[in-house]
């Protein structure tokens, strides 16, 4: 299994990477499809925020969905600690699953790439996992973006896949409908869901 290690915002030692890839052993037995392991270390240069300086995170890749986490502590080596520990939880919770879904056969993948926009960006900048920061102009907005593959899933899949990644919101293509939607997080164990309903452009010039 492959560990892609890189640091925002600071250096990462030999001792540290070594100590990594000791902890991340851990991720082959509760993942065993796991290929490889990105660690993103992060560092605060704010006083103010001294008790969550360091933020560790983890992405796994395999052959099925992504599975993040992510934790933030005093020391670097406690953050890992946190965050190995939620990405365990959620690697056990995704071999579970499936189990219950052996004889499910894989959908198509789709691209969900947005349209290209005919305004050319002025500056673009490549970030540690792959995203890209934007500036338009002399606009002080920058816009980050990254683009994921994507195949059409149910709402229970989306509401499934968004706690692995520990995220708020999840994007997917509705399988039933063909619709983009986004699944939200409300209250509690309420969530939300917002589809939008695309026109049909023609293209035959009539």
């Amino acid at each position: 299994m492959e560990i892609v290690v890189a640091g925002r915002h600071t250096e990462v030692s030999p001792r540290y990477r070594a100590h990594l890839e000791q902890k991340l052993e851990k991720v082959t037995l509760a993942g065993p499809r796991a290929q490889r392991i990105d660690v993103l270390v992060s560092h605060e240069a704010n006083p103010r925020q001294a008790g969550s300086s360091e933020r560790v995170e983890l992405t796994v890749v395999d052959r099925g969905p992504v599975i993040r986490a992510e934790a933030c502590a005093d020391d670097r080596y406690a953050a890992l600690d946190l965050a190995l520990g939620k990405l365990l939880e959620r690697l056990r919770r995704t071999r579970d699953r499936r189990k219950d879904h052996r004889n499910h056969t894989p959908l198509t993948p789709v691209d969900v790439r947005p349209p290209q926009t005919p305004q050319e960006p002025v500056a673009v900048e490549p970030s540690a996992d792959g995203a890209v920061e934007t500036t338009l102009g002399d606009s002080p907005v920058v816009i980050r973006e990254k683009v994921h593959q994507a195949q059409p899933m149910t709402l229970d899949d989306a509401l499934y896949e968004m706690e692995l990644v520990g995220h708020d919101f999840f994007l997917f293509v509705d399988v039933e409908t063909a619709q983009p939607a986004v699944a939200y997080r409300r209250r509690g164990w309420s969530y939300g869901v917002i589809k939008l309903d695309t026109p049909v452009v023609s293209t035959s010039g009539s």
